[in-house]
């Protein structure tokens, strides 16, 4: 159970202290926890084409981080998932229960509805899932959605019109690419434009663990492709989107300083993973789970019990992946100087917030962290779900 007398205190003060529910300058005290286990990586290759690291780079983290809550973006937030950060700074989140997205002003807190995604079967881990703005948004103002319907989960993009009435301001879904398989939990959802500007999409196994070994399959893997929804030229199969496999739940992706690709996925019993992607990589599952040191499978860079994180969304700030845990209730820092870890994990607002669903980087030491108390899994309490701002270290 979470500390809701402590976390209802720390929150308090930031909002009695700044005003406001955003803001940026206002300063608490950094809070940490207790380190987990952690492994060596099993490689260098990334999502896209890598920037090569040389002496003159940036140092390494140091061994030990901080954390400090510095603000509160948003509350009263229901089931959000998928978060998409708009140019003006404001926000698009998405509601995985109700299917529908809102716009968070960020210099007031408050959150409208901008339309709802057509198609959107809830249930389980299903519904409205990842986020993310199209590489040419400035022109095209596509917004592109990864969901669960009644046969299966799809990417979808809506035009957003600001300029059409409240809650009908997302245009007609032009589906991108279906046929990824659904289940009552491991769905999968995350997806983000790399560096390359190719859409990456985690999925799950659905619960069937053969998918993941599967390569006709397009459950368990990392998927890489156009944003038409096409396989890319540089994929391990130039028919295939699929990039890596022997996944059971990808929900966190993410791109480090030299443009290597990190994932998170959920074990079952043992051990949960953060994985440097390889493309063509076999990441195990179910064959292995966690550091297995088995032949023909990729290890784990850092892994954790089930019950430490559950991880779902990460970022990569101030030189660490920063990853949210769900049954965890925690944030995890993994620090590396290039694809190796300098210091074992270290773990940050343990249990002051709940379940923890979704990071996005904002540049620099700043962070947004999204918390999951309102899908079903969770102790909600008054004003939950929340969007923080962090500053780390």
């Amino acid at each position: 159970m979470r500390n809701g007398t402590r976390r209802g205190a720390v929150v308090a003060a930031v909002l009695a202290g700044c005003g406001a529910l955003l803001v940026a300058g206002c300063s608490a005290e950094p809070v940490g926890g207790p380190a987990a286990r952690t492994s060596s990586p099993t490689g260098t290759a990334s999502g896209g084409p890598p920037a090569s690291p040389t002496a003159s780079g940036p140092p390494a983290p140091p061994a030990k981080g901080s954390v400090t809550v510095s603000g509160e973006v948003a509350k009263g937030l229901e089931s959000p998932w998928g978060v998409a950060l708009l140019p003006d700074g404001d926000l698009l989140v998405a509601s995985r229960d109700k299917g529908t997205i809102s716009r968070v002003e960020v210099s007031t807190g408050k959150s409208a509805v901008i339309g709802e995604v057509p198609g959107v079967a809830p249930g389980g881990e299903g519904g409205l899932l990842g986020l993310a703005l199209s590489p040419s948004y400035a022109s095209d103002r596509m917004v592109y959605a990864y969901f669960t319907t009644e046969s299966d989960n799809r990417i979808a993009r809506l035009r957003y019109d600001d300029q059409r009435p409240p809650g009908q301001q997302l245009g007609a879904p032009d589906t991108v690419f279906r046929g990824i398989p659904k289940g009552f939990v491991h769905n999968g959802g995350r997806i983000a434009f790399g560096p390359d500007k190719m859409l990456y999409v985690g999925t799950g196994e659905t619960g069937e663990t053969g998918l993941a070994q599967d390569r006709k399959s397009l459950g368990g893997k990392i998927l890489r492709m156009t944003p038409d929804g096409e396989p890319v030229h540089g994929n391990p199969e130039a028919d295939s989107v699929v990039y890596s496999y022997g996944h059971r739940n990808v929900q966190g992706l993410a791109w480090d300083r030299d443009r290597r690709l990190w994932a998170a996925e959920f074990g079952q019993n043992t051990w949960d993973e953060l994985n440097l992607i390889e493309p063509g990589g076999n990441y195990g599952w179910p064959e292995a789970e966690g550091k297995a040191g088995k032949a023909g499978f990729k290890d784990p860079v850092a892994q954790w019990k089930t019950d430490e994180a559950s991880p779902s969304g990460i970022a990569w700030a101030a030189g660490s992946v920063w990853m949210a845990g769900l049954k965890g209730e925690r944030l995890w820092r993994i620090p590396l100087a290039g694809a190796t870890p300098v210091a074992e994990p270290e773990a940050f607002l343990n249990g002051r917030y709940g379940r923890l669903r979704t990071v996005v980087a904002l540049g620099g030491d700043r962070l947004l962290l999204v918390t999951s108390e309102t899908d079903r899994r969770g102790s909600p309490e008054a004003g939950d779900d929340r969007i923080l701002t962090l500053t780390v270290r």
